[in-house]
C-alpha cells in the first residue's frame, strides 16, 4: 500500500478480531513484535514498516513526525474502522502525534498503548548528534553510529551500552563488511533523529490526547525515562498505567508474556 504522498509502505496482517494497528521503534521494522503478536487475544492486527525501513519506501527529504503520522493514517484508512494503536519507544510518539491530531482523524483511534515513547529526546539540542550521525554513515561506520544514537538520543548508560555492544569505543565495521539489513536499519535511524531533531520538548501538548492510553514501561529502564513516563502521565486525561517488573526498554523481547498480558487486560476494558 501507499502513504498519501506516494511512498511505499509495506503491510503484514494477521489474526482475528477488532483491528490493532503496531508502530515500531527505531532500528526495528516488520518483525518488530514478533514476540508479541502470537500472545495478543482476539485481535487482528496490523503491522507495518515504517517510512525509510526496508521494505517500505525511503525518505525524499529529511523526515519530520507529520511523515510518520500520515504513513500511520494510511494504514488506518486501509483498516477501514476504528483501531487501537500499540507503538513501541520511537513508535510511540509517532502515535502520540497521530492521536493528537485534528478530531476528524482522532475519531478513528479507539485507545492507545504506548510503551517508553523517549520523549526526553527531542529538539535542536540534537543537532549535534545528527550531523555526527551523518558523518558515521557516510564513511560506512555502523557500529560508531549505533553506539552514538544508543548513547545520546536514548541515554543508554555506559555499562549497559558496553555489555551489549562491546567497551570498545572504536569501529568494528569495516566499510563493506556490514550487511544490507544492518545499513537499512541505520538509514531508518537517521530519519528518525531527523524528525527528533525537528520536534519539540512540550509535554503539555499531549494533554489534546482523548483517547484512553495505557502507558506501559519496565521498572528497570534508565533515567531519563521514568520521571518522563510520571510526567506524560500527569498531562493525559484518560490514562492507566502498567509496570513490567525487572523489565527495561527491551521488554517486547526480554518479556513478551507479561508485555502481551498487560495489553490484553487493557484492550479488554477499553
Amino acid at each position: 500500500m501507499s502513504s498519501r504522498d506516494g511512498t511505499r509502505l509495506a503491510v503484514r496482517r494477521s489474526g482475528s478480531g477488532a483491528p490493532l494497528v503496531l508502530v515500531h521503534g527505531s532500528s526495528g521494522g516488520l518483525d518488530s513484535f514478533d514476540p508479541i503478536t502470537p500472545l495478543v487475544r482476539n485481535r487482528r492486527w496490523w503491522g507495518y514498516a515504517r517510512r525509510g525501513y526496508a521494505p517500505s519506501g525511503g525518505c525524499a527529504h529529511p523526515k519530520v513526525f507529520a511523515d510518520d503520522v500520515a504513513d500511520l493514517r494510511a494504514v488506518i484508512e486501509a483498516v477501514g474502522e476504528p483501531v487501537d494503536v500499540l507503538g513501541a519507544s520511537y513508535g510511540a510518539i509517532v502515535a502520540l502525534h497521530c492521536a493528537r491530531d485534528d478530531d476528524a482523524h482522532r475519531t478513528a483511534l479507539r485507545s492507545l498503548v504506548l510503551f517508553e515513547p523517549p520523549l526526553f529526546a527531542a529538539g535542536p539540542d540534537l543537532e549535534g548528534v545528527l550531523a555526527r550521525y551523518r558523518t558515521h554513515l557516510e564513511r560506512s561506520s555502523l557500529g560508531a553510529a549505533a553506539r552514538l544514537f544508543a548513547a545520546e538520543v536514548a541515554q543508554v548508560p555506559r555499562p549497559l551500552l558496553d555489555a551489549l555492544m562491546g567497551a570498545d569505543d572504536a569501529d568494528v565495521t569495516a566499510p563493506g563488511d556490514a550487511d544490507e539489513g544492518d545499513r537499512a536499519a541505520a538509514v531508518g535511524c537517521l530519519h528518525d533523529l531527523e524528525a527528533m531533531t525537528a520536534d519539540s520538548g512540550d509535554l503539555d501538548r499531549w494533554a489534546a490526547v482523548t483517547a484512553p492510553t495505557l502507558l506501559l514501561q519496565g521498572s528497570d529502564t534508565w533515567a531519563p525515562m521514568p520521571a518522563t513516563m510520571d510526567a506524560l502521565a500527569e498531562r493525559l486525561p484518560r490514562v492507566r498505567r502498567a509496570v513490567l517488573t525487572g523489565q527495561t526498554h527491551f521488554a517486547t523481547h526480554t518479556a513478551p508474556e507479561a508485555f502481551a498480558e498487560a495489553v490484553n487486560d487493557f484492550l479488554a476494558a477499553a
